[in-house]
This record gives structure tokens, C-alpha cells and sequence, in this order.
């Protein structure tokens, strides 16, 4: 459930917080919104895990940057905010925000509107930015200089305090322009189901015995799939222990490589590219051949089952393009994005099967999109153009 409570546009006054008092006196004023706009700003180049540098509030009265690398904070009064179900918790792509929260305290904030997932649904375009979205709804032009900034250097300046507050401010008014289309549309059930996605753990949690699934293997062997898989939560575990990238462990490459050879020895190792021989020899090319090995006793009926292989061409090419075309003509004429509506997979699977399971033949997308595919598909409707206008006739 959305908060539909719309405010009026005020300047709101604006604070740099670095110490727990401070925050919870803060959260406190913020409990009583109906809904925050909320980023983060962080860095995850030299680690695993993303560093939290700051953390961005508005809310009705006004908005704080809260200095997560300060020695003084205590962060829990903002977990205590993103777990309050009374109030909408607003991002603009939220994704990596809430991989940030859920590696914090293994929780992920609730109830949560994305203004990229919502700006799709009312027309905006597929994965529209932030700053384009701005643009369009307030007219407002973002000082984009400090998007590459260290965020975790110290101390940051009033320019780049003042970037990172119109992340927030500027996204409580694009939250209450797109509420108010959608609701006038009719729309907002339609957003529950993309948001299952990004507030679902297993989005964040994967296992290590899938990690191996990332590097989107098209073929090989079991045993070497076996090693891939053994090496990859290896170097996934090692990693996190670092808290290094993992491509710092062992390079997708090298890993690869390792895998195909299947070295017994540290010299069979270092005969590896980009493997030194003192490297073969150290503690990380000793926990490596101790992978393989382990690997080598695993019986290949366990060996992880690589997705379908050379998928067939469609034989209804010419449909498929037919369906396209009515596509885009859906999508221009609901004002949806057409990635939401449908995938070329999908038109591949109507074409080919009338009952396919894809989500363009079940619930709004089916209203929109699916019931008239089918209908174009067995002749009874058709398509023609007038101008640079496309019409579906009746038969």
C-alpha cells in the first residue's frame, strides 16, 4: 500500500548528521510522514561488499545527510525506519539501496515505491534516469558534477553535499507526479508485481553453490562444470571473508582456465595464464588445488545442468515481426514502456504456442497486450498504418 498523501512543494531545510543523537532526534520527526524519498551514496570498488558512505532522507518538513562512515553513528534508528509498514519508503532504481540495507541487518526496507519501476508504467521510458526524470516532471536541470565522486573520502564538500541532498528532495515530487498518473490510471496494482523482484532476499542472498550461474556457461563437460561451480563458491567465499572483489581472488578467466586444465601440482598451476609460479605455490594456489581435488571426487550425476543449448531458430519469423509491431503500437498507446509489457521471448513463445507461460499472457499484460496477439495471430484482427500511426481493424 502507497501513500497517497500529496504535499505541497516547500524548500526544505537541509542537515549534515554525524552523530547518533542527532539521528535519532531526526527519525523521530521522520516517523510521522507518510513516505521518505531515500538514496544512498557508497563505494564498492577495492571491496566486496558496497562501502555505505552516506545516506540521503526528505521528508515532508525536511532533509538530512546522514555521515555513515562518522565515528558517532549508530545506524539502527534508519533501520528502524526503512522496517516501519506505516510509511513508503521512496527510490529512485532501487536495487543496489536495498542490497545495501539487506547486508546491514539482513532485512529488506518495506513498504518501497520505485520511481524508475513507476515512471516505466506511466510512459516515461525503459530504465529512465534519474536526472532525465527530473527533467521531465520539474523541469529541473542536477548539477552532475560530483556523480563520480569518493564518497567515502573526508571532508566532502557543500557542493557535493548539496548533490547528493537533490537525489532526495527532487524525488518526493516525482514520487507524487507518478502516484497521482497511476492513480488516475488505475494503474497501481500493476506495480506490485515488478517490485517482488527487488524486495525478495533471494535477490540479494544467492547461494554459493549458483554463483557459478553469473559467468552464463553456453557449454562443457561435467567434470569441468563441476569445477566451475566448486571454484566459483570458493573465490564467492573468499572474497566475502576479504571483503575484496572477487575478480581480486581469481580473475573469470584465470578461473575458466584452472577449470579446463584441471591442475594436481603447483607446477601443473603456475602453468596456468597469469599464474606465477609463487603464486601456484602460496596459500591461495594451495586452497585452489585442495578445490580441485575435492572436485575430482564429486560423481558427475551432481554436475549443475546448464540452461538448453542452442535454443531453435523461430520458424515464424514473420509473426514474430507482426507481433513487434503490434507491440510497439501497445506501448505507445498505454503509455508503458514495452520491456514491461513483453520480452522478444515472449513474443517467441506466443508465436509458437498459444498457451505459452510468459507474462504477457497473464494478468494486466494479458489486458493490454496478450488477448490481441493471440487475436492477431489467428487472423482476427489486423494491423495497418495511416501516417506514421498504427491501427488494429476488427475482422
Amino acid at each position: 500500500m502507497f501513500s497517497t498523501a500529496v504535499y505541497p512543494c516547500i524548500c526544505l531545510s537541509m542537515t549534515l548528521i554525524t552523530q547518533t543523537n542527532k539521528l535519532i532526534d531526526a527519525c523521530e520527526r521522520f516517523s510521522r510522514d507518510r513516505f521518505l524519498a531515500i538514496d544512498t551514496e557508497f563505494m564498492r570498488e577495492r571491496t566486496y561488499y558496497p562501502q555505505l558512505c552516506l545516506i540521503q532522507i526528505a521528508g515532508k518538513d525536511e532533509a538530512v545527510t546522514v555521515d555513515a562512515l562518522a565515528n558517532e553513528i549508530n545506524l539502527d534508528p534508519i533501520l528502524d525506519l526503512m522496517s516501519n509498514d506505516q510509511i513508503t519508503k521512496v527510490f529512485h532504481a532501487c536495487r543496489q539501496d536495498m542490497e545495501i540495507f539487506f547486508n546491514i541487518n539482513r532485512r529488506i526496507p518495506f513498504p518501497v515505491f520505485d520511481t524508475q519501476i513507476g515512471a516505466m508504467v506511466c510512459g516515461y521510458g525503459e530504465s529512465v534516469s534519474y536526472e532525465k526524470l527530473v527533467r521531465q516532471i520539474t523541469g529541473v536541470q542536477i548539477d552532475k558534477s560530483s556523480r563520480f565522486t569518493d564518497w567515502s573520502h573526508r571532508p566532502l564538500s557543500k557542493q557535493q553535499l548539496n548533490y547528493a541532498l537533490s537525489d532526495v528532495t527532487h524525488l518526493r515530487t516525482i514520487y507524487e507526479s507518478l502516484l497521482n498518473q497511476l492513480e488516475k490510471n488505475g494503474r497501481i496494482d500493476w506495480l506490485n508485481e515488478e517490485f517482488q523482484h527487488v524486495l525478495s532476499p533471494k535477490t540479494y542472498d544467492i547461494p554459493l553453490s549458483q554463483i557459478w550461474k553469473r559467468l552464463k556457461l553456453k557449454n562443457g563437460k561435467p567434470k569441468f562444470l563441476i569445477l566451475v561451480r566448486e571454484l566459483c563458491a570458493y573465490r564467492e567465499k573468499e572474497a566475502q571473508n576479504r571483503n575484496i572483489p572477487r575478480n581480486r581472488v581469481i580473475r573469470d578467466d584465470v578461473l575458466l582456465d584452472i577449470a579446463a586444465r584441471s591442475p594436481r601440482s603447483s607446477v601443473d598451476l603456475a602453468k596456468v595464464r597469469s599464474l606465477s609460479p609463487k603464486f601456484a605455490e602460496g596459500k591461495l594456489g594451495k586452497s585452489i588445488l585442495r578445490v580441485v581435488a575435492e572436485a575430482s571426487n564429486i560423481p558427475e550425476s551432481d554436475a549443475p545442468q546448464l540452461e538448453k543449448p542452442n535454443k531453435p531458430k523461430p520458424q515464424k519469423p514473420a509473426l514474430i515481426e507482426l507481433l513487434k509491431v503490434l507491440l510497439k503500437h501497445k506501448s505507445e498507446d498505454n503509455n508503458v514502456a514495452q520491456k514491461l509489457i513483453a520480452s522478444t521471448a515472449d513474443l517467441e513463445a506466443i508465436a509458437e504456442n498459444d498457451n505459452a507461460n510468459v507474462l504477457a499472457l497473464n494478468g494486466w499484460r494479458k489486458d493490454v497486450f496478450g488477448d490481441d496477439a493471440l487475436l492477431l495471430k489467428s487472423g482476427k484482427i489486423a494491423l495497418s498504418a495511416t501516417g506514421d500511426r498504427i491501427k488494429v481493424i476488427r475482422i
